[in-house]
């Protein structure tokens, strides 16, 4: 009881920087933070976002190689890569094929809904690997739908469907937000860590970017707490900045700045609001440079990538989650270049190279940990592309594959519906190219938010469009 009244009050005074009284709105929040979650001592779990920016191809990244369904794929391909085209020749995809499990024991998941064999990118090796040792899953052709969508529903107007859909800043926000009906709307990551932050006892926020500001991760009472993946970075007057600005060349200047943050002594609103953030930083380095500082190094490699390094600063914060008093926490990663218009065979194979090395590493790592079955990683993008070809690349789509990866998982299996890759006359294609989805976004999200341990009443609120389809959860973690 004392850490929630600690929180609200925390969350209270800087209430102002975070907007929640803007509209005095959503105070069914503020009652949920304050009934708060508690969970069991050793009870953690941790929740990993990978966002690749741009719109991967999934099409090419999870590829049937048994016809029909190979034919359809070249079909849409229409040459092979060894002929400067996209398609990948079935020896390739034999060679790096998935094994999925049949469906059994009464669980959800298995063999490839259209009875194809699948493979891999060849550039997906630890990936693969993991799938087919249990530990990944593949959920088929995810994507922001209002409601069950069909092609005549779309060809005929009859259905909402998601705004701009092509644009990446429009579906990126949706996949992040869940709300495309609402402009200001906050990210699902953040609307969870709204109502979960309390579970926590340490005064770190939930969510912990290793990349950028985000969506996804904002929330009403919960703002991202930005980690460099090379570690916390000082405010400039801590020593973070040039010499001049360090403690002890500018004594002065640094009891100006300590003055100008002291609690109480601003008039101004928005002045109390970035001191009581700028106090926040500066509490939250200390605690988490010193539990980083006195933690032992992993032993596992990580490669020296964007993605590496970032996933390798989220291993460390889970590795200290004890010291900064971590129940539950919500990490978000991103890479870019997905946009491939042009030099897709090139480009592809070295982000899906990144990705793959990056989340075996990760991986490794918690169960170095002894966390694996405490930590769920997934992916996500603006959208999938295009089934036909671009010039030497793909265009804007909707639906794509995604993979979900950690020890809970139950994995070597296949969720949801796969689409037909047929050029002409296609059932799933809108008529431009682009897969309509066949399992929603608040599905995938959703699914993930029950196993983080979110109630159903709140995943309710979370999800709003969640009641529009038949399974709320998706079943691929246990």
């Amino acid at each position: 009881m004392h850490s929630r009244r600690r929180f609200l009050r925390h969350t209270a005074a800087s209430l102002a920087g975070a907007g929640l009284f803007s509209a005095f709105g959503n105070l069914r929040v503020l009652a949920a933070a304050a009934n708060g979650y508690a969970f069991p001592a050793g009870d953690f779990k941790a929740l990993v976002c990978i966002f690749l920016n741009g719109g991967n191809d999934s099409f090419n990244t999870i590829v049937p190689y048994t016809v029909p369904a190979y034919a359809d794929y070249r079909s849409s391909r229409t040459v092979l890569i060894a002929d400067g085209g996209l398609a990948f020749d079935q020896a390739t995809l034999v060679a790096n094929a998935l094994a999925p499990l049949a469906a059994g024991g009464g669980l959800p998941g298995g063999l490839p809904s259209d009875g194809a064999s699948y493979g891999t990118h060849p550039a997906l090796a630890e990936l693969r690997d993991l799938f087919n040792g249990g530990q990944a899953a593949v959920i088929a052709n995810v994507g922001t739908l209002h409601q069950p969508t069909t092609r005549a529903d779309y060809q005929a107007g009859t259905v909402a469907v998601p705004p701009q859909l092509f644009s990446h800043s429009d579906q990126s926000t949706y996949w992040q937000t869940s709300r495309p009906d609402d402009a200001n709307a906050n990210g699902w990551g953040g609307r969870i860590a709204d109502r979960m932050q309390a579970a926590n006892t340490g005064a770190i926020p939930m969510c912990i970017s290793l990349s950028n500001n985000n969506l996804f991760q904002r929330g009403d009472l919960v703002d991202a707490y930005s980690v460099s993946p090379g570690g916390v970075e000082k405010m400039s007057y801590l020593g973070g900045g040039p010499e001049s600005w360090v403690i002890g060349d500018n004594a002065a200047g640094v009891a100006a700045w300590n003055a100008l943050l002291a609690a109480g002594a601003q008039q101004h609103v928005f002045e109390r609001a970035y001191a009581d953030r700028a106090r926040q930083a500066v509490a939250s380095y200390e605690v988490v440079d010193a539990a980083l500082d006195g933690a032992p190094e992993l032993a596992t490699e990580f490669p020296d990538t964007p993605l590496g390094r970032q996933l390798r600063m989220a291993a460390r914060l889970i590795q200290v989650r004890g010291a900064i008093g971590m129940a539950r926490q919500v990490f978000y990663a991103s890479v870019g270049n997905y946009d491939t218009h042009n030099y897709q065979v090139e480009d592809q194979h070295g982000n899906l190279a990144q990705l793959s090395q990056a989340i075996a590493a990760f991986h490794a790592a918690t169960v170095e940990l002894g966390v694996d079955g405490a930590v769920t990683t997934f992916t996500a993008s603006d959208f999938g592309r295009s089934l036909a070809v671009n010039g030497d690349g793909t265009d804007h789509g909707w639906g794509g594959h995604h993979f979900v990866v950690g020890g809970a998982v139950r994995g070597q299996r296949f969720y949801g519906a796969m689409p037909s890759l047929r050029a002409n006359n296609n059932p799933d294609d809108t008529g431009f190219g682009q897969v309509i989805p066949t399992t929603a976004l608040d599905q995938y999200a959703a699914t993930l938010a029950a196993w983080f341990g979110v109630d159903t009443g709140d995943i309710a609120e979370i999800f709003p469009a969640l009641a529009r389809f038949d399974a709320p959860d998706l079943g691929f973690l246990g």
